[in-house]
């Protein structure tokens, strides 16, 4: 975002997107009418605002502005410009209309078939309306998905396996993803979150990566709060992809080696048992369980691939039951299903159900699903099933739409 070129050009972009709505605001808007001359300026006031302070990037330091203003801010500026081109996906079918009928009309008159050539075919109010109505609605939404990043969801689904060893029916085990610490804003929202997993006085609690967005420190002023997460048990998590510090640019590779060390610690002192590629017993009574959990481990190649199953696994065959931590759903098709059937559940992240979507009864939506085949809630396949936390926290949009940040209580029966 820094690079002048790129910001020229983006800046180019949302003046060209603020030129074409602007066309269709004078369709919809009383020509001379003083309603027009409020709309027009509110909205070129806010367009040239957008503008000089994308402009501003090149030369500021957004790293060093406040963090709630510089997450709102670039959230804001985001969702403005999407909310425009969404618009004008319907400006631009009502602008092919207008083409097809200049063309006939032009085709009509040289075949001799009319008089004068088709001229001055106006825009369709309609189209406008519902291209500035589906925008706008859309920005309003975006803006009123702030309130929801901290209404946490609990969730609760009964899993039932032949397979289970007796003591371990009946087995509560709280999991969690995607926590995300360098995005919170509000410490006591967080802390109402911890609050509801302690209520349910899980026997396990398992966290499936992506403790902060990208640097160990992001922890420091929350530590106070997940370290009160406790269980019978114990509590178990992994790394996600997010949790290496691929997405930020460090000063040297030992920096970033160093990070990471940082972050296994913070596991340490929360009271977490991060599994890194390996496998651990859960006992309960006479009855054992394995619980295997392995780095991030992603058929998308732009995510990384650290997860060593073939460490991992050798010695979790001999138990009857086996549960894997994994942060990237995508390994449950590309890996866990093909090479190790009697894997009995798997338990992931990562996708956040894109912190957008739809979800009623007989009915979900999210553009992730487009990305990702499995992206929130439960599947199922033979003997195996998977879950996907849609994640605790947040990341780059500050804000949940539809798809509300999600505690699952898992009861194994």
């Amino acid at each position: 975002m820094r690079n002048p070129v790129f910001v020229f050009v983006l800046a180019l972009i949302m003046v060209l997107v603020d030129i074409y709505v602007y066309q269709a605001l004078r369709v919809v808007t009383p020509a001379g009418s003083k309603a027009r001359l409020i709309v027009m300026a509110a909205y070129w006031i806010l367009s040239a605002a957008a503008l000089v302070m994308v402009l501003f990037i090149p030369f500021s330091e957004p790293e060093s502005w406040p963090h709630a203003l510089r997450t709102y801010f670039f959230a804001i500026m985001v969702g403005l410009f999407f909310s425009k081109l969404v618009a004008s996906a319907f400006f631009a079918v009502d602008d092919i209309r207008r083409a097809i009928v200049w063309v006939a009309g032009k085709v009509t008159n040289n075949a001799g078939n009319a008089g004068n050539p088709t001229e001055g075919i106006t825009r369709s109010a309609f189209l406008s309306w519902m291209g500035l109505a589906i925008g706008g609605g859309l920005f309003s939404t975006l803006m009123y998905g702030f309130n929801n990043k901290y209404r946490y969801q609990v969730n609760r689904i009964r899993l039932r396996f032949s397979n289970l060893p007796s003591s371990f029916k009946g087995l509560k085990m709280v999991h969690i993803s995607d926590i995300h610490s360098g995005s919170f804003t509000d410490k006591q929202a967080v802390q109402r979150g911890v609050d509801k997993i302690l209520k349910e006085k899980p026997d396990l609690i398992v966290f499936t990566g992506d403790l902060v967005n990208h640097r160990a420190a992001e922890m420091a002023e929350y530590m106070d709060i997940f370290s009160q997460l406790k269980a019978p048990m114990g509590v178990y998590s992994v790394l996600g992809n997010h949790d290496y510090g691929d997405y930020v640019e460090w000063e040297s590779a030992e920096a970033k080696r160093q990070n990471l060390e940082a972050l296994k610690t913070v596991h340490q002192q929360l009271g977490w048992r991060l599994l890194m590629n390996e496998h651990v017993a859960i006992e309960k009574d006479n009855d054992r369980i394995a619980l295997i959990g392995i780095e991030n481990w992603s058929a998308r190649g732009n995510f990384g691939k650290y997860g060593k199953m073939e460490v991992a696994y050798p010695g979790a065959e001999q138990y009857p039951f086996k549960i894997l931590l994994s942060h990237d759903p995508s390994h449950w098709d590309a890996e866990v299903r093909t090479k190790y059937p009697d894997i009995d559940l798997m338990l992931s992240g990562h996708t956040h159900g894109m912190q957008f979507g739809l979800e009623v009864p007989g009915f979900r939506w999210s553009p992730v699903q487009y990305m990702y085949k499995q992206w929130a809630g439960l599947y199922e396949a033979d003997n195996q099933k998977l879950y996907v936390n849609r994640g605790y926290g947040f990341i780059g949009y500050p804000g949940r739409v539809g798809i509300l940040p999600e505690i699952s209580v898992l009861e194994l029966v």
